[in-house]
């Protein structure tokens, strides 16, 4: 992978890309609210041989510091486009984990037509139907609970929270001890009420191509499984749930996750052969 730098107003956005044969897969993975680059380390090392991959710390994260606060869901899908478009990825799978699927659906939204294909890891619907008002009013108002936890603990519950496996949870503690705590509350809020304004938009967030929804079934991070059950209800959309993952399962289950991604990309991609194996068997969860 190389890394690169993209200059946005707010400030300069790091990213890594990995270009295969012209004709080969696109992967664009997209990492979750206060993660970065190193949340796909298990994909990126996976396919970076076999696809053109691209993985960014998305502005405010990770090594795109410092960037300005304030940004929308779609002020970052406007970015990735941009970045997209420089590396003449134009036909990409948005592979988003949490927060990085609401980037992509923002994309879809956006800019119709354009993705291969979405694979959505741990991440929600952003369509205003699934939302209650008061859990939109909870998203704008995290910042009194942030501050009221000791840094240690938040450090605890991040990483116990977001991953069941060890290598989960200490890659996930590793991402977050690079912020001081105020980086992170600070962080967390904007994300949050990002999520919640999006939501309130009411946009149709229509996903326009092929899509694959993943989950741990011991996420525990809000109401994901809820919201994902109803999402794959109403919008027909096909589910994997993760055995023994939690929210960041492709850190928890990565070879079937790797696995479900090669083989949702070989079908969407003439030529394509991404995926490893043809069964679909359970992964076990390393503790």
């Amino acid at each position: 992978m190389v890394g690169q730098e993209f200059s946005a107003d707010g400030g300069a956005i790091r990213y890594w890309i990995s270009c295969a044969c012209p004709k080969a897969p696109q992967l664009v993975f997209l990492p979750g609210l206060t993660a970065d680059h190193r949340l796909f380390d298990k994909q990126i090392g996976h396919f970076e041989s076999r696809a053109s991959c691209l993985v960014w710390d998305p502005p405010s994260h990770g090594l795109s510091r410092p960037f300005k606060l304030g940004w929308s869901m779609a002020d970052l899908a406007r970015l990735l486009h941009a970045i997209l478009q420089r590396e003449g990825l134009t036909h990409p799978v948005l592979i988003g984990q949490s927060m990085g699927g609401y980037v992509a659906q923002a994309y879809l939204d956006l800019y119709p037509g354009e993705a291969a294909g979405f694979i959505s890891i741990d991440s929600c619907p952003l369509q205003r139907v699934y939302y209650t008002s008061a859990e939109l009013w909870a998203l704008k108002h995290t910042r009194a609970i942030y501050q009221s936890i000791p840094w240690k603990m938040l450090l605890d519950i991040g990483s116990r929270g977001c991953a069941t496996s060890s290598y989960g949870q200490e890659l996930m503690r590793r991402m977050m001890s690079d912020y001081s705590k105020q980086e992170y509350i600070d962080l967390a809020v904007c994300g949050y009420r990002a999520l919640a304004e999006a939501v309130l938009a009411d946009r149709p967030y229509r996903i326009d191509c092929p899509a694959l929804l993943i989950c741990g079934d011991r996420d525990a991070a809000g109401s994901a499984k809820r919201y994902n059950r109803a999402w794959e209800r109403r919008a027909g959309l096909p589910m994997r749930w993760i055995e023994g993952a939690g929210h960041n399962a492709n850190t928890d289950a990565s070879e079937y996750v790797n696995r479900l991604i090669g083989q949702f990309v070989d079908k969407l991609v003439p030529g394509s052969i991404l995926s490893h194996a043809a069964t679909e068997t359970q992964p076990h969860v390393a503790r």
